[in-house]
């Protein structure tokens, strides 16, 4: 059992950037592909980065925001930079066991509770 908590979501303006934070439960974290997923009202939840020994990026973020983790530390970051208001959204930390990562939500088995970033035009 693993459990997920992000933090660091907030309200920015155009231009800007925030770091999200996932904290695991667990002592085998290293064995986790992480992910991130986000979910707009209204839209269905998309995916965002992923990362197990590398990273991978939706084409809408590559370039503009970072994913990296500290297995000593049981964490999962993303660095956002240069947020607009398209980036508006509930931000889900999620992990799945094994070292490939993935962009389908379904193939994620734990979930984090979310948090709000809301980019400000």
């Amino acid at each position: 059992q693993v459990q997920l908590v992000e933090s660091g979501g907030g309200l920015v303006q155009t231009g800007g950037s925030l770091r999200l934070s996932c904290a695991a439960s667990g002592r085998t974290f290293s064995s986790y592909a992480m992910g991130w997923f986000r979910q707009a009202p209204g839209k269905e939840r998309e995916f965002v980065a992923a990362i197990s020994w590398s990273a991978y990026y939706a084409d809408s973020v590559k370039g503009r925001f970072t994913i990296s983790r500290d297995n000593a530390q049981n964490t999962v970051y993303l660095q956002m930079n240069s947020l607009n208001p398209e980036d508006t959204a509930v931000y889900y930390c999620a992990a799945r066991y094994g070292l490939d990562y993935s962009t389908k939500r379904n193939e994620y088995y734990y979930w984090g509770q979310g948090t709000q970033v809301t980019v400000s035009s």
